[in-house]
């Protein structure tokens, strides 16, 4: 493997003793330099301004994680994408101007941040100081270039009730499966937000013959920079950041598939795989319009979070990988075994368990909303007498899917609605007191999104999806083509439109909303908009 290259701060033991083992040009004192290039400009010596031959801003802006006095700004200076040599091996002023009107007459912040070698030249800059529920728009200059103008809408105040709130939620986008028409249509929509629910690259090597990644699997520090500068590249995907604010977490692929804390699916080494993970991490963060809190440390990243949205929702959004048991009965579709009611197995872990109860307990807001990965309502795959569960599911850990619906149930306001992608389909669910049981009470509604390209072209329906809905009363409808989900929210209603594409394995379907769902508070039964 190549050496490891930036952050070393917080490192399981076992990968530090892989990483001393080796020999390191690096010294800890350069490394830990690079960790602190985040935006302040005195933190720094920056490399005197360079003229850049080549226009730097190749993937793009993005913004995210609004807050009613600000956000977080990302870009990445990279005049080739995938030649890191094409970046002076020095840190770079980035000059940044956030306005109230696309032409910049009125600049309201702006300031200078350090593009450090250690982060693969990122940017990510925290602007504060901003008024609450209004776009802004924003800038960046480096090396006699500017970049593409992005726009963002800051969330409302705390003590806001807002009419209304857009959003869309979109996962699962393999390049190599089919072409990102979805972002086109969803750039189009009128949305304060998008939330991105994970599998924003694939770790796999090449697969299918859409769009060729010239790559083999991704297991060094330099390929996960490349996988995520390559998907980067898409103008559709680009557009899309550029128009909203994105709050993201990651799912399975933008490590490795499957994986479950420090378990990796075809056995890799522990240490190494630690080793694996840290550099994709890092890479998910250089690539991704985060704050400074979610700066990893080795393998270790803070990503689970909350944001608010005035009085009219709490996200909560959570993070189902990095914390969790292996898969108690092995990978896939199996049938229960003695494991499965382990009470030792857990998803979330003790920590972000206990986050999510207070987060939950003590929210303000009419609809608490919970973005997560995997799918929660139960989800039989046996249309007859036996059981047969994904087993990288919420029903692969039914004691942690337990200790959710307890937590919902106890609440003296049960509106709580659940976000989810991975399965490259769209299902709406039902979460009940007895998951079987539809007439027990309902403490959350499920709405599945369907993947941005990932399984190719899809279908509507399916034998198999038919079965598991006959044998699933808790679930409502399944769809097996791709797009993404549009929610609008208000005080008294929550509606979700399924926006679905006819194909992606060529470019510019039509989008067409396929069908709608209605969440009324304090009842929670998903009904047909």
């Amino acid at each position: 493997m190549a050496e490891p290259s930036g952050l070393s701060t917080g490192f399981k033991q076992d990968v530090i003793r892989l990483w001393q083992s080796r020999s390191m040009n690096r010294t800890r004192r350069e490394i830990l330099t690079g960790a602190l290039a985040l935006g302040a400009s005195h933190s720094l010596p920056l490399w005197a301004a360079p003229t850049l031959k080549e226009f730097p801003f190749t993937l793009g802006v993005a913004s995210g994680e609004p807050a009613p006095d600000g956000i977080a700004l990302w870009t990445r200076l990279a005049p080739k994408p995938f030649d890191a040599a094409a970046m002076p091996a020095a840190n770079i002023a980035v000059r940044w101007q956030v306005a109230e009107d696309e032409n910049f007459a009125k600049v309201v912040r702006k300031g200078q941040a350090v593009a450090s070698p250690a982060l693969a030249h990122s940017v990510h800059v925290e602007v504060a100081g901003l008024r609450p529920a209004r776009w802004y728009w924003y800038r960046f200059s480096a090396g006699g270039h500017q970049s593409p103008t992005g726009r963002f809408r800051t969330s409302p105040a705390p003590g806001d009730m807002p009419e209304r709130f857009r959003f869309a939620f979109a996962s699962c986008q393999q390049w190599t499966q089919g072409f990102w028409t979805a972002y086109e249509h969803m750039a189009g929509e009128d949305l304060d937000l998008v939330i991105h629910l994970g599998d924003y690259i694939y770790e796999q090597g090449y697969r299918g013959q859409i769009r060729r990644e010239g790559h083999e699997e991704t297991f060094t520090l330099a390929d996960y920079r490349n996988r995520h500068a390559l998907y980067k590249t898409d103008p559709l995907l680009q557009n899309a950041h550029a128009r909203f604010p994105w709050i993201t977490t990651w799912d399975d692929h933008e490590v490795s598939n499957n994986y479950a804390n420090d378990i990796q699916e075809k056995g890799q080494p522990r240490s190494e795989f630690l080793q694996r993970r840290a550099w994709a991490y890092q890479a998910f963060y250089e690539h991704m319009p985060l704050r400074r809190r979610s700066l990893p440390k080795g393998p270790d990243m803070a990503l689970y979070r909350r944001l608010d949205f005035g009085r009219l929702i709490r996200l909560h959004m959570l993070d189902t990988r990095q914390h969790r048991s292996d898969q108690p009965c092995g990978d896939g579709l199996k049938k229960p075994c003695p494991d499965l009611r382990n009470p030792a197995q857990t998803l979330l872990g003790d920590a972000q368990q206990k986050w999510l109860d207070q987060s939950l307990h003590s929210s303000p807001a009419v609809w608490d909303l919970i973005g997560q990965q995997i799918l929660v309502t139960l989800q039989d795959f046996d249309a007859g007498p036996d059981e047969l569960f994904n087993m990288d599911s919420w029903s692969g850990y039914p004691l942690a899917r337990q200790r959710l619906i307890d937590t919902l149930a106890a609440r003296p306001r049960r509106n709580t609605v659940i976000i989810t992608g991975d399965v490259h389909s769209s299902w709406v669910g039902q979460l009940h007191v007895e998951p079987r049981e539809v007439k027990s009470p309902c403490v959350a509604a499920e709405f599945v999104g369907t993947s941005i390209s990932s399984g190719g072209d899809g279908a509507d329906t399916s034998e198999r999806a038919a079965a598991v809905l006959s044998a699933n009363p808790q679930i409502r409808y399944f769809n097996g083509r791709r797009g993404y989900v549009r929610c609008e929210v208000a005080p008294k209603s929550w509606r979700a439109d399924y926006r679905l594409l006819d194909y992606v394995t060529k470019p510019g379907s039509p989008v067409t909303t396929r069908a709608s769902f209605a969440v009324e508070p304090s009842r929670l039964v998903v009904e047909k908009a």
